[in-house]
């Protein structure tokens, strides 16, 4: 457990809850290093403080020079006055810590004093279950002990990647927006079992716990996805004859292109968040 380290969290919806949450069932910190706050919502204050015992407070009554880190976890388009607003308040040795989709480590270092440590955070939507991939990237100031710092906190939520902020957008594409494909494909293997005969509950336990249970060989194993696939498809075989089905429909090129128009968009949200006006 890091008893050392305060948490200050700036936002307080699902995803913030998420990793807090995790922070505290994984015994990374004790609730009471944990603050989170946001300008409005009194009662999901309270919410938060109930079920985790974190520090619960108005913005406008927090101490930020308390925090060794400060997680960002408003919504995008808050960023900017945000971080505006924490230019005067922060120390140099506190980390600034971004979850915000397209809000980039240089749009932060830009508007935040210089040499400030700011790190770039994307979780999945699979943290609120512990089972999100975290990509983090650190910024020009930000050393080596900041950044394990940051794959120890976040591995409460799941598997942490360094990765470099280049990739970002495509880890967006593939990691961020990639949760609702397999849903999109979970939804029609049900379907079709639905139309075949299974009822509803049955039909959906078969197709999640076929996903699972596949991505959990990959994993395990660490084998190749191909060299699985190719172990499992018998020539002239039932697996044969349903994957003739989905390359005759393209199905790699659909998932291939998803990715990719998902990577252009999180480049075009960037540009549109990162318009500083200070």
């Amino acid at each position: 457990m890091l008893k050392t380290k305060k948490v200050l969290f700036i936002g307080a919806g699902s995803m913030a809850e998420a990793i807090a949450a995790g922070m505290v069932n994984q015994e990374k910190l004790p609730p009471s290093n944990i603050v989170m706050t946001n300008k409005q919502n009194d009662q999901r204050r309270i919410e938060l403080m109930k079920n985790y015992k974190v520090v619960a407070l108005p913005y406008s009554e927090v101490q930020v020079q308390e925090a060794d880190l400060i997680i960002l976890a408003m919504k995008p388009k808050d960023a900017e006055t945000a971080l505006i607003e924490l230019k005067p308040k922060v120390k140099a040795n506190q980390i600034v810590m971004s979850v915000l989709a397209g809000i980039s480590t240089g749009f932060m270092e830009e508007i935040l004093p210089e040499g400030q440590p700011v790190i770039r955070i994307m979780p999945n939507t699979s943290s609120t279950i512990g089972e999100s991939i975290t990509a983090i990237t650190g910024g020009q100031s930000v050393s080596m002990e900041h950044i394990e710092l940051a794959k120890e906190l976040f591995s409460a939520i799941g598997r942490v990647k360094v990765i470099d902020e280049e990739q970002m957008d495509v880890f967006t594409g593939i990691a961020g927006s990639g949760p609702a494909y397999i849903y999109y494909v979970l939804e029609h293997i049900e379907k079709t079992a639905q139309a075949e005969g299974f009822d509803e509950d049955l039909a959906r336990e078969i197709a999640a716990q076929t996903v699972f249970g596949a991505s959990k060989m990959v994993l395990d194993t660490q084998a190749s996805p191909e060299s699985l696939r190719k172990k499992v498809t018998s020539p002239n075989g039932t697996t044969a004859a349903g994957l003739k089905a989905l390359k005759e429909n393209k199905a790699g090129q659909a998932f291939a292109e998803a990715i990719l128009s998902a990577k252009e968009r999180s480049a075009a949200i960037r540009k549109e968040y990162e318009k500083v006006s200070v």
